[in-house]
């Protein structure tokens, strides 16, 4: 429940607005053999969080959720899963955004809407990250990528909303094609295993993943890797459109 830089969403009465749902997105990007999650830093506060939004009164939720991810990457065509939805009483504070608010020159009432008790509907957001075009609204000192092993405590259950999107992802790996929409178009057989072991956490025996991988067949080798030298250039692939699966590693 982060994002309130519209003139609408300050507002007292939150016009236009359904109350007290939001959304909070996990936008995963992968890049330099790491998953990273991107996250906002509140102007003048120290605070960090997930990006976020709300639900405007003739909106879809999905369509919401597009448009918070959108707003904050640069890209329209985004993998999109609903994946939880965050209720627990105990995650309802309103300092925070209080704090964020006073902090941008505003003076909200006790009875503001931003300051009721919200419940958020968890999307996480599959990006290639080479594509993202990070656009940090008004209200932020910035929007970076993080990664997950060097993210910050964030505001309200953030932490856990993450925590929660990584163990969403690892249940749909497969049968989601994940890698096709956090991996360029061609890749190698190493940098899928590597985005593998990097969202599993574990390491897996390359052999036997290899053979896992092109018995599933949803791979099309495409070319060798140009590296300038031997024979030993590892093969280009890429991902089959249309196929899904169900199967573990």
């Amino acid at each position: 429940m982060t994002n309130i830089q519209r003139a609408k969403e300050t507002e007292a009465t939150g016009e236009g607005f359904l109350k007290s749902i939001a959304i909070d997105a996990v936008i995963f990007g992968f890049h330099d053999n790491q998953l990273k999650v991107l996250l906002i830093e509140y102007k003048r506060t120290g605070l960090f969080g997930l990006p976020g939004g709300f639900v405007r009164v003739d909106e879809d939720l999905n369509t919401a959720a597009l448009r918070v991810a959108s707003e904050r990457t640069g890209l329209t065509d985004i993998y999109l899963e609903q994946f939880y939805v965050f209720g627990d009483y105990s995650r309802y504070d309103p300092s925070r955004f209080k704090t964020i608010m006073t902090a941008n020159g505003q003076s909200p009432t006790e009875d503001h809407w931003l300051l009721k008790r919200f419940v958020s509907v968890g999307y996480y957001a599959l990006v290639d990250f080479t594509k993202v075009n990070l656009a940090p609204a008004a209200i932020f000192d910035s929007c970076n990528w993080y990664d997950l092993n060097e993210v910050p405590t964030l505001i309200q259950d953030h932490n856990g909303i993450i925590k929660k999107a990584l163990e969403a992802l690892r249940l749909s790996l497969d049968n989601k094609l994940t890698g096709f929409n956090l991996l360029p178009r061609d890749f190698t057989m190493g940098n899928l295993q590597t985005l593998y072991e990097t969202i599993l956490g574990r390491k897996l025996l390359r052999p036997a993943f290899q053979r896992k991988m092109l018995a599933l067949g949803i791979l099309e080798r495409v070319a060798k890797k140009w590296t300038g030298g031997a024979h030993k250039a590892p093969y280009l692939y890429r991902f089959v459109a249309g196929k899904t699966i169900n199967s573990e590693i």
